[in-house]
Order: structure tokens, then sequence, then C-alpha cells
């Protein structure tokens, strides 16, 4: 703590400083001034946190100088040492907040017994405001979530309408009840494959720059917000009738280009009457957007659920499962290329291709493979993997750029499964060629990104449920821990470096939150990363 102490007599000053215990108060910085303006300018610079002053002194006094203080830094404990034994100047003092008035000359009890008073009382005041700092902190942090849940419980008609509108409305602007609403809908899913590797790390981060060019571009006419309930998805409320949805677009379609260098695509719809109909207006939106045909148009804006013609074929992947596992049994490239080749011809026939339609050929790609290897997965029971490897992070849709169609990017995706079956259907079970081993190695080279049990499945073109058993068959651990254990092990080498902080090397390692990563370290290593790192620089 530091002290300053106020007095035009140089031998009070020296007085005082000698009279006080500093160090049992806790008090290390003693400072000194000869006149309340010389201590304003010393207050400023050096920011005590308790001044000693006298009453009579030139140029400003100690009257004046309670006065500025208790005006400008009320924080600050103040004891008066004066030699007049004045009404007025107690008065004053009690007035402006004073810890105690002393009588010249000064008495090393009394100056000791009112300075551990101020420091007492500054210490718990500080307390508190470290409390409220705290608090605001918190809250700071925790409304953008309260907000979007309850911009999501909106959208979905979940809960009570009333309720949440007037939850809403006491914090932001909203449309009138019965006005006419626009609602548009976009996905982190929807972007190319190059977009989604760039935020790997950091998908939260794309999903906030994305919202404030939103909300930067709407400002008061609009909300843009992430929905709760479907991890990627964002959502757009927009209600000004001057200017339409699609020019509104537009211009955040160019603030998106300008950031991440990507357009994106909506699934818009109106909802005539707000908020009763922004629930059916949502769904039309997001149906709108994942059903758009990724074969025709640069649209941006889909406002309409796309409709296959009478004569499309209906195509099950499932139908071509034979001839995908002879493929990858027969251990050929060309054999499974000739595969994927039909497929892909049967599927450039339609006129229709959505990203509905992948996600469900998708789907039906991991049934088949998990179909494949049920016999092996069925031995074992399924390890429990922790949510940091379980969380569900976007597959990349075989999509370009401008998110439309990449049919090279999806021959190599399928190319990929069938060669990845192949090693399985076909292996020698042996340490050096099982693909789990392969696994082993992408986690070893790739520990510090943000990695998920869904997307090992994707890179490896295997189901979760294989991948997580026949990693425990063959290393004894979990995914999971595996990857901890390898991030730890960073850690430890990065902790003796002094310079870097906690929070740096726990982002390095990656582990995006701070406390979890501890968490984590302690667990492995019995004791905190700061204990660790003390331990072996002593």
């Amino acid at each position: 703590m530091k002290v300053l102490i106020v007095d035009d007599e140089i031998h009070v000053r020296e007085a005082i400083d000698l009279l006080a215990d500093w160090e049992d108060h806790g008090i290390t910085e003693i400072y000194q001034a000869a006149d309340g303006e010389e201590a304003e300018q010393l207050i400023e610079e050096r920011k005590p946190q308790i001044v000693i002053t006298d009453m009579r002194m030139p140029r400003r006094n100690g009257m004046e100088l309670l006065t500025w203080l208790h005006t400008h830094k009320p924080e600050i404990k103040v004891l008066v040492i004066s030699g007049y034994d004045d009404f007025e100047y107690v008065r004053h003092t009690i007035r402006s907040g004073g810890i105690d008035y002393i009588l010249k000359p000064v008495d090393p009890v009394t100056l000791n017994e009112a300075l551990d008073k101020a420091v007492h009382a500054w210490r718990q005041e500080e307390e508190k405001r470290q409390r409220l700092t705290n608090q605001n902190i918190v809250m700071n942090q925790m409304t953008p979530y309260y907000m979007d849940r309850l911009l999501s419980d909106l959208v979905n008609g979940y809960g009570t309408s009333e309720h949440v509108m007037n939850q809403l409305q006491s914090r932001i602007t909203l449309p009138e009840r019965g006005a006419p609403c626009h609602v548009a809908v976009l996905h982190d899913a929807q972007f190319d494959q190059g977009m989604l590797t760039k935020f790997r790390n950091r998908r939260q981060l794309l999903s906030f720059t994305l919202i404030n060019i939103c909300n930067e571009l709407l400002k008061d006419q609009g909300v843009a917000f992430r929905n709760m309930d479907k991890p990627g998805e964002m959502i757009m409320l927009y209600w000004n009738s001057q200017m339409p949805l699609d020019d509104v677009l537009a211009r955040i379609n160019d603030g998106f280009y300008l950031t991440v260098r990507r357009h994106a695509h909506f699934g818009a719809a109106n909802a005539p009457v707000f908020p009763q109909d922004l629930p059916k207006a949502y769904t039309n939106a997001a149906q709108a957007l994942w059903s758009r045909n990724l074969l025709t148009g640069p649209c941006c804006v889909h406002r309409e659920r796309a409709v296959e013609s009478e004569g499309s074929r209906n195509l099950r992947l499932s139908s071509y499962e034979e001839k995908f596992r002879v493929a990858a049994l027969s251990g050929s490239k060309e054999r499974m290329n000739e595969a994927t080749s039909d497929w892909l011809h049967d599927v450039q026939e339609r006129d229709l291709v959505s990203p509905e339609h992948l996600n469900r050929w998708n789907s039906e790609w991991d049934w088949i493979q998990y179909h494949w290897t049920e016999n092996e997965v069925k031995s074992t029971q399924e390890p429990v993997e922790d949510i940091e490897i379980s969380q569900d992070l976007p597959s990349a849709l075989p999509l370009n750029e401008e998110g439309m169609m990449c049919w090279g990017q999806w021959r190599e995706q399928i190319n990929g499964r069938l060669h990845s079956a192949s090693r399985l259907l076909t292996q020698i079970h042996s340490r050096d060629n099982h693909i789990i081993h392969d696994i082993a190695q992408f986690l070893d080279r790739h520990y510090h990104e943000e990695i998920s049990l869904q997307q090992i499945a994707g890179q490896f073109f295997l189901s979760r449920e294989y991948i997580s058993r026949k990693f425990k068959q063959e290393f004894g651990v979990t995914l999971s821990d595996y990857l901890g254990r390898i991030r730890i092990t960073k850690a430890k080498a990065l902790l003796l470096n002094p310079q870097l902080r906690i929070a740096q090397i726990a982002e390095m390692v990656g582990y995006q939150d701070e406390k979890y990563f501890s968490k984590v370290f302690k667990k492995l290593e019995q004791r905190t990363p700061n204990e660790y790192r003390k331990e072996h620089l002593a």
C-alpha cells in the first residue's frame, strides 16, 4: 500500500514517517507533499490508498484538499493531523469522509490506531469493489449467451413468449407487436473446407465475427444472434420497411467478404405478425437454406424450399453398398475410383443436389461403414469420451468458395472413405499397418488444434464408434486421454519458459479455456501448472 503525508512543515512530515509502523500495516511506499496543490499532483501520479494531511497550509489548504478528495477520489482514506482543535475542521473532516482527526503533537499509539483503522476500511472496500468488478465481468461475459438464449427461445417458440418478450424488450430494440418481421438464417457448415479449416480452432470466433458484422449493419433495425439449440447456426431478425431484406443481406455479404473473403448463403422468410409468426418463418428460412440447389445460380438469398422434379431419381447410397464394398475389398485404386465415378455420374444426372442431400448421404456412409465393421465393434463396450473430444464440430461439405457443389472435392472424400475401408477390411492385424496408429500419429501432429471425434471420423472416413473402441483396444486408453497426455507433455516443456503466461501455453497446446487446461494438468500431474513451473524453475 501507499501513503501520502501532506504538511507544510518538513519536520512534522519526518516525525510522522518515524512514528508510524508502516511495515505492520502493509505499507511499502511513503510520499510527501508540502501543500494541497502538490498533494493533488502526487495523488494523480502515485495513486496512494491513504492520505495524512494537515489543515492549515499555503496555496491549497487541508479543507480544500479534503473537498477535492471527497469529490474525485472517494476511495482514498484520509487522516487529519492538525494543531488546531477547531470544530469546523472536525466537522469538515467528518463530512468529507475522513477516518480520524488527530491533534499535534502526534501520539504514536493514536497515529498507529488511526492508520490501522484506515487500512482496514480501505481493504474491506477494495474487496467489495473487486467482487463487484468480478460480478460485472461475469455478467458482461454471460449477457451475450443469455440474450442468444432468449432470442433462440423466441424463434423456436419455446416457453412463454410473453415472458421472453418482456426480458428482451428491457435490453434490446425489437419490432412492435403485430408488426411484420423478416427472418434470415445462415450456417457455418455451408462454408467451404478452406474456411472451416481456417477457423477450426475458433469456431465461436467465426460466429462472433459474422454476427458482429450483421449487427453493425442492422443497427437498431434488426438483430443477429446464435441459435443456441443448433451449433453453427446464426439467425437475423430484420424489421425496417424502408430497405428490402435482400439489399441488407447484400451489404452484409460485402462485409463478410471484406473480413473473411467469403460470401454466405441465407435462407429467408417473412413473419407477417411479430412475434407469433416467428417460429414458422424461421422453419421456412432454415428449410430454404438447407434445400437450396448447389448446382445452379449465383443467388445467395433463398426464399423457397427447392423441390425435385417429378422425374428425378431418389438416390440412396445404401443401394450402392455392395459395389462400394467389393471395390474396397479389392484394394484396387482403379476399382474404387470406378465405383466412385458410377455414384457421382448418377448424382450428376439429377437436377437438384442440396446441402440436405449431402448430409443425408454422409449419414448413410457412416451407417454403411459401421455395418462393415460391426462384428469388431460389438466385441467391446464403447469407451466413454469426454466432452472435449466428443464436441460437435461441422464436417466439411464438398463445396467451393462460393458455397456451390465441388465435384472434385467430393470425389476425394468418397475415395478416401473407400481407401480407409479397404485397409480395415483387408488389413493384416499388425501394429505397424493398423489404421488406429495413423490416427495416433494424426493426434501427435495436430494436438495444438481443436480436435473432435467427429473431425477424426471425417478425416479417416470411419465411424466414431469404431474409432473409440479400436483405439481403446490398441492403446489401453481412450482417445481423449491419449490426446490429453500429449498436450500436457508439450505444456510441461513450455512451462519451463518463464516468459510464457499460463493462458498462452494452454492455447498453444490446444486448450481455449485456461481453467480446463489447469484441471486436466492437475489430474495428470497431481499439481497445477503454476506449481509445476515453480517447482522446476526453483
